[in-house]
């Protein structure tokens, strides 16, 4: 069977979902890197794979998808493997839901508001942007809020079970713990904050860790 190949860069959010779920279903893929954010912009080949210059982009055996919640659920339901999406419609209609969410609300104050510039702009040797912070926090602790409204004591954010949900939403909160801004607000809500240190603890996790994060203690 050919083995599927994934397009984009390594540190992206998007792209380590996508991986995630391959690594959760044991599935053996090539990670081509893509740079989009460059000075020229996303490489003419890049844009025939996703006319929009984003990533993930994803080509299996010929068949070309992107975005990401769409090649997720490809994954899950092209290949074997655990079950990642719940079998009920109520269940399934819930980890939709959240996925949405984490896209609409928690995705850009996590990860460009507060990530980017308490972490990544010292790494890169400009200050943060303290205003921008500042800004995004209220809209980070409506989220947070949310999700442990919609757990209601679950271990996981969809249910008793792994979901896409959560291969979704780890790698947010995994560059989130990463600022000081947002890890005290995951250590205000001690059930997101466990989820997370379920969610760590998966070889998934480390067989895709970003670039950007800290090497873990041998």
């Amino acid at each position: 069977m050919s083995v599927p190949r994934v397009f984009g860069a390594a540190y992206s959010v998007y792209v380590r979902i996508v991986r995630l779920v391959l690594a959760e279903k044991a599935v053996p893929y090539e990670l081509i890197e893509v740079e989009v954010f460059g000075p020229t912009g996303p490489p003419r080949d890049h844009l025939a794979r996703h006319p929009f210059g984003r990533m993930p982009a994803f080509e299996h055996a010929g068949f070309q998808l992107y975005e990401t919640t769409a090649i997720s659920r490809y994954i899950d339901e092209a290949f074997a493997g655990p079950t990642l999406q719940p079998s009920d419609s109520r269940g399934r209609a819930r980890m939709n839901q959240i996925i949405s969410l984490l896209d609409s609300y928690a995705y850009r104050p996590l990860v460009w508001d507060v990530f980017v510039e308490r972490v990544r702009a010292p790494a890169q040797g400009r200050p943060p942007d303290e205003a921008r912070i500042a800004a995004a926090l209220p809209q980070v602790e409506i989220c947070l809020d949310a999700l442990v409204e919609l757990m209601a004591g679950a271990p996981y954010l969809a249910g008793a079970q792994l979901t896409l949900a959560d291969l979704h939403a780890a790698p947010m909160f995994i560059y989130a713990r990463l600022a000081t801004d947002t890890a005290d607000l995951l250590r205000e809500r001690p059930e997101l904050d466990a989820w997370l240190d379920r969610l760590i603890e998966r070889p998934s996790i480390a067989a895709t860790r970003s670039p950007f994060e800290p090497e873990a203690p041998s």
